[in-house]
C-alpha cells in the first residue's frame, strides 16, 4: 500500500453562507492524500497501472467549481467524488482550507479534514 499527496491544489470558488461570498468568491486550497496499492505500478512503470494525479486534480477541481455554503459539504463532495471515480482507492483525506475567511478579525486561514474509507 501507498500514500499519495497532492498537496496545496488552489482555486478561487464561491463557497460560503455569506451572499458576498457567494458573489465575490475567494481563495481556497485543497490537499489530498489517499491510500492505493501501487505494486503493479512500482515494476511496469506505467501509468496506467496506477491513480494519474492528473485525473484526481480533475475531479478536485470539478467539484471545487459547484458552489457551498459549507466547507464541510465541499470536503465530502471530493472525497465522496474520488472514491466513486477510483475504486482502487482505500482511504482519502482531504484538507479544504479558506484563505482570509471574513470572520471580522485578522486570520489567514480556516481548514477542514475529511476523511473517507472505500466501502467494500
Amino acid at each position: 500500500m501507498s500514500r499519495i499527496s497532492l498537496n496545496g491544489m488552489r482555486f478561487y470558488a464561491f463557497h460560503g453562507c455569506f451572499a458576498e461570498e457567494q458573489a465575490i468568491g475567494t481563495h481556497f486550497e485543497l490537499d489530498v492524500v489517499f491510500d492505493t496499492d501501487t505494486s503493479v505500478a512500482q515494476v511496469s512503470d506505467n501509468i496506467a497501472d496506477t491513480i494519474s494525479y492528473l485525473d484526481v486534480y480533475q475531479v478536485v477541481k470539478g467539484e471545487m467549481s459547484q458552489p457551498s455554503h459549507l466547507l464541510e459539504h465541499v470536503g465530502e463532495r471530493v472525497a465522496s467524488a474520488l472514491l466513486t471515480k477510483f475504486g482502487g482507492m482505500e482511504h482519502v483525506e482531504v484538507r479544504v482550507t479558506k484563505m482570509n475567511p471574513p470572520l471580522g478579525g485578522q486570520l489567514r486561514s480556516v481548514s477542514v479534514v475529511i476523511t473517507k474509507d472505500q466501502i467494500r
